[in-house]
């Protein structure tokens, strides 16, 4: 099946705007999935919207709302939020550029594929990339997509470019409470010793292909054994509604005379990112 973009927008480096499209780096088809099925009659479960002593309501009636006392929301209707406009639903701008080891794993939340649009954008597309792999570089920048801001890393990936969702610093838990029981003491010497020849032992370079998910083999063979055997129930709960795609358009200004006004442009005063939540370290 071919890939679905989950963002169409623009990635920015100050005056220079290259169309590009989104692909999740996961492989969500080499997972088993399963519907929750109700057993007596075969059909699949549903959820509906209910209301205490008023049963199932109509979801139009639906607000959200926000806990400002003990049994208090304030109510913001769907719209509202959807008012809320940001650039960078369709833009993604590097706004900073950090060292690749500067960013602490904890940041790191999910990977994508970062592709151009169209045959126009490569060339703005490769200079960028090969820019970042020059200077080591990760380029850092936000978007909004599926209801959120997301803050981004950007690296060189093989022959394209690799955006991490990065999380922010307050969706970070402090180590320091679970850690601070642990003795300050060093360990053993001579376990130590033994520690460090096992470590050097079995160092190799990383295949990922080495390992295999093991449970999740175990599941596809009884999902397997289970469709084979002629005596394993069936229900046909009915069909699935189909998916709906959207689009999204960009273009791509002069790039060599975009980047020497950028240039210049930096060189009389750069801006600082305008991101009012602390930098990535």
């Amino acid at each position: 099946m071919a890939s679905r973009p989950v963002w169409k927008g623009q990635l920015r480096l100050s005056l220079v705007a290259i169309p590009i499209e989104l692909h999740s780096a996961r492989e969500s088809g080499s997972k088993t999935s399963f519907r929750q099925i109700h057993k007596p009659s075969g059909k699949s479960v549903s959820y509906q919207k209910v209301v205490a002593g008023l049963g199932p309501i109509d979801t139009a009636e639906i607000v959200k709302g926000f806990q400002t006392a003990k049994n208090e929301y304030v109510l913001i209707e769907p719209q509202e939020v959807e008012e809320i406009r940001l650039e960078t639903r369709k833009t993604l701008e590097m706004v900073q550029f950090v060292e690749q080891g500067e960013i602490s794993p904890l940041y790191y939340d999910a990977p994508y594929y970062v592709v151009p649009a169209d045959e126009l954008a490569q060339d703005a597309y490769r200079v960028v990339r090969d820019a970042l792999r020059q200077t080591g570089k990760v380029g850092l920048g936000q978007l909004a997509m599926r209801g959120r801001e997301y803050l981004c890393a950007i690296r060189p990936c093989g022959d394209g470019l690799l955006l991490e969702t990065l999380r922010y610093e307050d969706e970070i838990r402090k180590a320091e409470p679970l850690f601070s029981q642990i003795e300050d003491d060093p360990a053993d010497r001579s376990l130590l010793d033994v520690a460090t020849q096992l470590i050097e032992a079995k160092t190799a370079l990383f295949d990922a292909s080495a390992f295999e998910d093991h449970y999740a083999r175990a599941l596809k063979e009884l999902v397997a054994r289970k469709v084979r055997s002629k005596k394993a129930p069936r229900a046909k709960p009915g069909e699935e509604a189909p998916e709906v795609d959207t689009d999204a358009k960009g273009n791509v200004v002069d790039l060599m005379a975009a980047l020497k006004k950028s240039l210049e442009k930096d060189k009389k005063g750069g801006r600082k990112p305008s991101s009012t939540r602390k930098k990535a370290s």
